[in-house]
């Protein structure tokens, strides 16, 4: 019996450090996304502003990631912002790694209302809400709500494609 249990432990230990993960997000208020909104190197980027606790969020989850993933060559920058409460960064850490984001995320600190206002002022609250800007950061759309993944991808290809009018 003491041999089972052995190779159970060890199973759980193997499986456990074979779980894919994630990178912690960074705490980050309004003025920290906008830096990243406009760091050099993309040709537009998709800000998406979610929370584990949102429904329409995590079914809209796997189209983000899928067009980020797509786009990514051709330019596009895929910033995520977790709106989740204090404390469940434990679960939002386990969400992006079900969802096999590899890449630096962030969450959200400060008070909503500054944080809505301070990223965009257009912008009611409501998540996911989902953000487009052309390289030089400039918004280009925005929508609340949850969108499909055709959806997703017209528009950041209209994004990727608004580099190339006068």
């Amino acid at each position: 019996m003491a041999m089972i249990a052995a190779y159970v432990l060890a199973a759980n230990v193997a499986a456990a450090s074979a779980a894919p993960s994630a990178p912690a997000p960074i705490p980050a208020e309004a003025a920290r996304i906008h830096d990243e909104i406009k760091k050099p190197g993309a040709t537009a980027v998709l800000l998406s502003v979610w929370a584990t606790w949102c429904t329409p969020c995590r079914e809209e989850f796997p189209d983000l990631v899928h067009v980020s993933r797509e786009l990514a060559p051709k330019g596009l920058r895929t910033i995520l912002v977790s709106v989740d409460f204090p404390g469940a960064e434990g679960d939002t850490r386990n969400f992006l790694a079900s969802q096999g984001v590899d890449f630096q995320t962030y969450v959200r600190t400060g008070k909503d209302d500054a944080f809505v206002n301070d990223l965009e002022d257009k912008w009611s609250g409501v998540i996911p809400a989902t953000f487009l800007y052309d390289a030089s950061g400039k918004l280009l759309k925005y929508w609340e709500g949850k969108a499909s993944y055709p959806v997703i991808k017209k528009r950041a290809l209209e994004a990727l494609a608004a580099k190339e009018k006068p």
